[in-house]
């Protein structure tokens, strides 16, 4: 279902397709709650200064997403030396809102992507797949459309 709904956004904008994909692997919850490995959470997958007890409304969480997605888009965009493609761009912000700009930015993906071997560099998204020490099927399931996304 996620593939059909990236696929019609193929010929889109970055941010749109890393919108769908975010919003649908983070899930969004108005009330914060403690991640897998215990980070303070809130909305879709915003850590930020958290707390637990916090609320936000809908349209703060509309806000929050567009905000990081905006922030995690020019950490990628800055990083990233080659020419990459709309989905690729998409896969990336995606990859790099979940684990975090200090991590893609020294990561063996970012490395392999700026030496021009694109698809060695997708693939790179299948290593982590860990969170807290334990391998996790929600993220490798989040890895291998990022990878498609990325092969785009």
């Amino acid at each position: 279902m996620l593939k059909k709904r990236l696929t019609a956004l193929l010929l889109g904008s970055a941010m749109a397709m890393a919108t769908v994909a975010i919003s649908e692997f983070e899930g969004r919850r108005n009330y914060a709650y403690l991640d897998i490995v215990g980070v303070p959470t809130i909305c879709d997958g915003y850590t930020h200064g958290v707390k637990l007890g916090d609320y936000k409304t809908d349209a703060q969480c509309d806000q929050l997403l567009q905000s990081e997605l905006k922030t995690t888009m020019a950490a990628v965009e800055k990083a990233v030396k080659v020419p990459i493609t709309e989905p690729m761009k998409a896969a990336l912000v995606s990859f790099a809102y979940n684990v975090g700009i200090p991590a893609f930015r020294s990561s063996t993906l970012l490395r392999t992507l700026n030496a021009g071997n694109y698809a060695s560099a997708c693939d790179q998204m299948r290593r982590w797949i860990y969170a807290g020490g334990i391998k996790r099927k929600g993220l490798a399931n989040r890895r291998e459309i990022e990878r498609w996304l990325c092969l785009q």
